[in-house]
């Protein structure tokens, strides 16, 4: 792991971009487990460095699935930093549009549980009563409007099961949908709106 450069001691609201260099593994489950490592040690080594007591963690695409992983997998890990903020942009938590079997899950519109689970994110269910009761959720999420119900990449009912997994115990949950063109998955990350409700969320008091 390499830093390209340092943080200044009194920077206000530092970000930090991580690139994994060894991403060859994408769409296989256990790519989550190893991308949650390397976060891991990103997390790390910045704390060694400045000794944070929180961070922010924001996510898009399979990212996410990263960072749901490293919050699942070292969840009782007091030496961590604490998640104060988590945001999820186009997560792909309970399948894709690769996978035709997913395509048809529904949300219980009430609970927020979806009718079926593939496997990645069966193993995410321990965090409805792991997950660190002080971390606030922000969940984004496209839909092209062109009848696939989708950004292109992601199902909307996809990202939507990210409620069902931090219900009851993240501090807040809160969820808007980018329709049209501008929602479509890659360029939801390239997007004034989301740009300002990031901002909204992460820093304004």
């Amino acid at each position: 792991m390499t830093f390209n450069r340092s943080i200044p001691a009194h920077a206000t609201n530092p970000i930090i971009e991580v690139n994994l260099e060894d991403n060859t593994l994408g769409g296989y489950k256990e790519s989550y487990h190893h991308g949650a490592n390397y976060l891991k040690d990103v997390v790390v080594a910045l704390e060694h460095q400045h000794h944070y007591a929180q961070i922010n963690l924001v996510g898009h695409s399979m990212g996410n699935l990263e960072i749901i992983n490293c919050i699942n997998d070292k969840v009782n890990n007091q030496k961590l930093p604490q998640v104060a903020h988590l945001v999820a942009i186009a997560g792909h938590y309970d399948g894709g549009v690769w996978e035709k079997k997913m395509m048809n899950v529904k949300i219980n519109s009430r609970t927020g549980k979806p009718n079926k689970m593939d496997s990645s994110y069966w193993d995410l269910l321990r965090l409805r009563k792991t997950l660190p009761r002080n971390t606030a959720v922000f969940n984004i999420y496209g839909d092209l409007q062109d009848g696939s119900h989708s950004d292109g990449d992601v199902p909307v009912n996809s990202a939507k099961s990210l409620n069902y997994l931090v219900a009851g115990r993240a501090k807040s949950y809160r969820e808007v949908e980018i329709r049209g063109r501008k929602g479509q998955h890659s360029k939801l990350h390239h997007n004034d709106q989301v740009n300002r409700e990031l901002i909204k969320f992460l820093w304004e008091k």
